[in-house]
């Protein structure tokens, strides 16, 4: 009979990251939608954008302050049709695919570890993750306008 520490320990062992998370490398901007700022690590080239949130834990999404929410915004060259997906993602997560002009075209509550593709029905330049159930909370939705900082903007690659 297993021990329930040896049990406990298989446990944990399948729920934690297999790399570590190099977040901290990545610059942050405050973005804003409706009555919410999110603090968000910027992913702008091919690696940072394919690695996104996988590997991160549940407290690294912890607010920043108050009032000040976690999450990351993907920033695009050009306008993207294809979907996102979970693989790698410890934490549920929602999505919200923006316009070029800033307007929200579809929001999605992604699963954690879902291989499946969460697929806009519209072109996006932008898309914002968050912890699951802060646009619900918020009352985020499709067609509303998210401010993303210039700043974010830059150097896309």
């Amino acid at each position: 009979m297993i021990g329930w520490m040896t049990m406990l320990s298989y446990l944990l062992a399948g729920c934690a990251p297999t790399e570590p998370n190099k977040l901290d490398k990545l610059g942050t901007a405050d973005v804003k939608v409706k009555d919410l700022t999110v603090r968000a690590w910027i992913a702008n080239n091919d690696d940072e954008r394919q690695k996104g949130l996988m590997f991160v834990m549940k407290d690294e999404m912890d607010p920043v302050a108050k009032g000040v929410e976690r999450g990351m915004i993907f920033v695009f060259r050009s306008d993207q049709r294809h979907g996102f997906w979970m693989k790698n993602t410890h934490i549920d997560l929602d999505i919200a695919f923006i316009r070029e002009d800033g307007r929200i075209g579809d929001v999605f509550t992604m699963a954690a570890l879902d291989e499946r593709n969460y697929t806009p029905k519209y072109p996006y330049r932008y898309a914002l993750e968050v912890k699951a159930g802060t646009f619900r909370e918020h009352g985020i939705k499709a067609g509303d306008t998210v401010t993303i900082p210039e700043d974010a903007k830059k150097g896309v690659k």
